[in-house]
């Protein structure tokens, strides 16, 4: 073996890791996946004599690759859009009954859609310094020369970024039965019909966000009565929807003549649905690895 087959080989068993840092920070499993590749090209050009800990120096590398792509990202967004565009995080699917071991590690943290959705709110250096830090435990030390500041600095990003998180983010049911109990609930109210149960299934301050990417503007809908008048919407996709695993949590996946046309995140607490994200964009739903779900 030469000596770049081996480098190569070092490299391949970071890959799922970074992979994991990448989506945290990007959301996209695409970008996620040139972020990592980019890592490689790094690497590959590097002297490697001097690296004592490979897996830190790619975590902090394509750390950098990924803050450099979220702050293009902003840099595109500063055009307003007529209406506002709601623009969802890739959704990891999984089979209902299992999980395979790289979405094990891509979900690990409770990674939910829910987070990332929050996430999407941070600036670049909050969501890197969090990110890092938070869910991959990299010394602020270390997380400090990336974001350009100082480690006193790069704690206080962490700092603002958790408290946004955590005021954000909603304390979720974790048993999956008792999620089955109220997707369930929710499902069979959508296919009739029934406007009362929908509501009773629903969290008050309930928020719903559809995007459908360039066909039609997102949506954000809010409160109990306000989601549950999208009961022909949701009875649509709920008459082809098939239980699945979104982001660890349980969801659905509905498709129609074999194709997807949506998948729904749910997030559930306190026996109510607090939040419904609804991917619906074709381009984006023809990339992702439904196979897992069988035929």
């Amino acid at each position: 073996m030469d000596g770049n087959e081996f480098l190569a080989e070092r490299f391949e068993a970071h890959r799922t890791h970074l992979r994991a840092v990448a989506y945290r920070m990007l959301g996209s499993l695409s970008e996620a996946d040139d972020a990592v590749q980019e890592g490689w090209l790094r690497l590959s050009r590097s002297d490697t004599s001097e690296i004592e800990n490979l897996g830190g120096w790619l975590t902090t590398v394509v750390g950098r690759v990924c803050l450099d792509m979220l702050r293009t990202r902003m840099s595109r967004r500063e055009e307003p859009l007529e209406p506002p565009a709601v623009h969802l995080p890739d959704p990891i699917v999984s089979s209902a009954d299992s999980v395979t071991p790289e979405h094990q590690v891509l979900l690990a943290d409770s990674v939910g859609l829910a987070l990332l959705v929050v996430l999407e709110t941070l600036s670049p250096a909050e969501r890197l310094a969090f990110v890092l830090h938070d869910l991959f435990s990299v010394p602020f030390d270390e997380i400090a020369p990336i974001v350009g500041r100082t480690p006193t600095a790069a704690r206080q990003l962490a700092s603002r970024a958790r408290r946004r998180v955590q005021g954000a983010a909603p304390a979720v049911d974790t048993d999956p039965a008792r999620q089955r109990e109220v997707v369930d609930a929710f499902l069979t109210a959508a296919r009739g019909g029934d406007l009362e149960a929908l509501v009773a299934v629903l969290d008050p301050d309930v928020v719903a966000r559809s995007d459908a990417g360039d066909l039609r503007p997102g949506a954000v809908v809010r409160g109990a009565r306000a989601v549950a008048g999208q009961a022909l919407t949701f009875a649509r996709l709920a008459a082809v929807a098939r239980p699945a695993l979104v982001n660890g949590t349980l969801g659905v996946v509905a498709a129609s003549q074999g194709r997807p046309v949506s998948v729904m995140a749910f997030t559930i607490a306190h026996g109510k649905i607090v939040e419904i994200n609804i991917l619906a964009d074709p381009e984006r739903l023809a990339r992702l690895d439904l196979t897992v779900l069988g035929d």
